[in-house]
């Protein structure tokens, strides 16, 4: 078998062409990991999709929770599908989706520093058990967590965040799933991807196999299970 039939037939495993294939399996309670930083690589087709799905009681663990932008995790919100959601900054003035639920109860929030977030992604994507850190240590967003004095600070440890699907956006795939990102876009979707049994990636280009140089190549393909070609909103 020549390496350019091994590509084709990866990619024919990878490919879908249908949004509503791309998120298949999300069910009732599935922990979702939604990309992005604020409106920057947002998979607003894949967020559409699930919405169109509705599966409800979801975890969620975002960046944020809505910008206001068309499709942005604001929408599962405003469905109702959201049971808890972990985020670093929910408070956006366009929000309001997320607002109205959890004030009404119907949404449990957990609050979590920016760099904490991105490391239990990490540490799960590592195969890692947690990790001790002095962010947090002492206030209410770690009560009840094991703690431990190293060098004289104390420090709180953090388990790591698996989620059963990741849905991501990237600028550019090729046929096996290696992907390049854009700009700001890096920020959490390589990391979630690495932390989720499932990884489906929307791309805005799909190239063939070979075509993105190895130094462009922010994550490899292992880590991504479906590919979803669709621009989306930029």
């Amino acid at each position: 078998m020549t390496q350019r039939t091994e590509s084709a037939r990866v990619a024919l495993n990878k490919l879908v062409q249908d949004p509503s294939d791309a998120v298949a399996g999300i069910r009732d309670g599935s922990v979702v990991l939604v990309g992005g930083w604020g409106g920057v690589g947002v998979p607003d087709v894949l967020i559409d999709a699930v919405a169109r799905l509705g599966a409800s009681g979801l975890v969620v663990a975002t960046n944020n929770c809505g910008m206001g932008r068309p499709a942005d995790v604001g929408l599962l919100f405003r469905n109702g599908q959201v049971g808890r959601v972990i985020a670093t900054y929910p408070v956006h003035p366009a929000a309001t989706d997320f607002l109205a639920r959890f004030e009404s109860g119907e949404v449990e929030l957990e609050l979590i520093p920016q760099g904490t977030l991105a490391e239990r992604l990490r540490a799960a994507g590592a195969g890692l058990g947690g990790f001790f850190t002095p962010t947090g240590a002492g206030t209410l967003l770690t009560e009840r967590r094991e703690t431990r004095v190293i060098d004289g600070l104390e420090h709180v440890l953090e388990p790591p965040l698996r989620g059963d699907f990741a849905l991501i956006r990237a600028e550019r795939s090729d046929e096996l799933g290696n992907l390049r990102f854009r700009y700001a876009a890096r920020g959490l979707n390589p990391v979630m991807a690495m932390a989720a049994r499932t990884t489906v990636v929307q791309v805005d280009e799909l190239v063939p196999a070979g075509r993105i140089h190895p130094d462009d190549v922010h994550l490899p393909g292992i880590f991504v299970d479906r590919i979803l070609v669709s621009g989306g909103v930029p």
